[in-house]
C-alpha cells in the first residue's frame, strides 16, 4: 500500500503538530517533508503531495481541494508572528515589501492596507527594494518588534477589522482522503497538541521570544465554525483586490 504524502510548514507554530504525529501509528502510513507554507502550497498544487498544511490563500488554487480533520494554525487576535513592519505609520504606507514564503500573510497585509487602513500601496517582491514596510512572517519574525518603530500584528489588526479569529494555514488534501485515516490522523494532531509543555522542552531557549506564550497563547490551532467563517470571508476580500 503506497504511503500518504504530507507536506507541513517547517515553523515552530507546527512543531506541536510533528510532535504527535512522529508519535502516533500514523507515522508509519506516510511520507512526511516538512517546507516552507510557499512550497507546501506549490506541491498540493502540482500534485507532488496528497496532503498539505498550506496557506489558506492557496487553497483556490487547488485542484479539488478539501479541509481535512478539526485542526489550523490560526489566531483569536495577536499570533505574534505575522506582520507588517513599518517604518511609518500604517495611514502613511506607501510601499511595502511582500514575504517570498507564504501567499496568506501578503493577501492579508494587502486586504488590511486596503479595506482597514485604507491606504493605497505599491507592492514589490523585489527583497532589495527600500520599502516604508514589510511583510515578515514565521520564525524570522522573533524578537523582531523592537527593530521597527510600527508594528502591525495581523492577526490583532484582523480581529479589529472583522471581529473575527482567522486561519493562516489548513490541512488541505487535493484527492479524497479515508474517513479512517483522517480520524487517525485528528487524533495524532490532537496528542501533539496536548503535550506543548513536552514540546516546549524540545525547542531552543530564546532570548529575546517567549515560546511558551506563543505556543499557548497566541495560537489557536481549532479549527472553528468562527475560523471557518473568517476563511471564508477572507477568501472574498481577496478576491476585491
Amino acid at each position: 500500500m503506497s504511503k500518504i504524502k504530507i507536506s507541513a510548514v517547517s515553523y515552530t507554530n507546527t512543531k506541536p503538530f510533528i510532535y504527535g504525529i512522529e508519535r502516533s501509528d500514523v507515522r508509519d502510513e506516510i511520507d512526511l517533508s516538512l517546507d516552507i507554507p510557499s512550497d507546501c502550497a506549490a506541491k498540493l498544487i502540482d500534485n507532488k503531495v496528497d496532503i498539505g498544511l498550506i496557506p489558506v490563500a492557496a487553497i483556490p488554487y487547488v485542484p479539488n481541494a478539501n479541509i481535512i480533520g478539526s485542526y489550523c494554525i490560526g489566531s483569536v487576535g495577536a499570533v505574534n508572528s505575522v506582520f507588517i513592519f513599518s517604518n511609518v505609520p500604517a495611514a502613511e504606507i506607501k510601499t511595502v515589501k511582500l514575504d517570498l514564503q507564504s501567499r496568506t500573510s501578503n493577501n492579508l497585509a494587502k486586504v488590511l492596507l486596503k479595506f482597514h487602513f485604507k491606504v493605497e500601496v505599491e507592492f514589490t517582491t523585489d527583497q532589495e527594494a527600500l520599502t516604508d514596510a514589510i511583510v515578515l512572517i514565521g520564525d524570522r519574525t522573533f524578537g523582531r518588534k523592537g527593530d521597527f518603530a510600527h508594528v502591525y500584528d495581523m492577526g490583532e489588526e484582523w480581529m479589529k477589522f472583522t471581529g473575527l479569529p482567522f486561519v493562516y494555514a489548513a490541512w488541505v488534501a487535493n484527492k479524497t482522503i479515508s474517513p479512517t485515516f483522517v480520524a487517525a490522523f485528528d487524533e495524532a494532531l490532537k496528542f501533539g497538541l496536548a503535550h506543548i509543555n513536552e514540546v516546549l522542552k524540545e525547542l531552543p531557549q530564546l532570548k529575546n521570544f517567549d515560546l511558551e506564550d506563543y505556543l499557548v497563547n497566541k495560537l489557536d490551532f481549532e479549527l472553528t465554525d468562527e475560523k471557518r467563517k473568517a476563511l471564508e470571508l477572507f477568501l472574498s476580500y481577496i478576491k476585491k483586490l
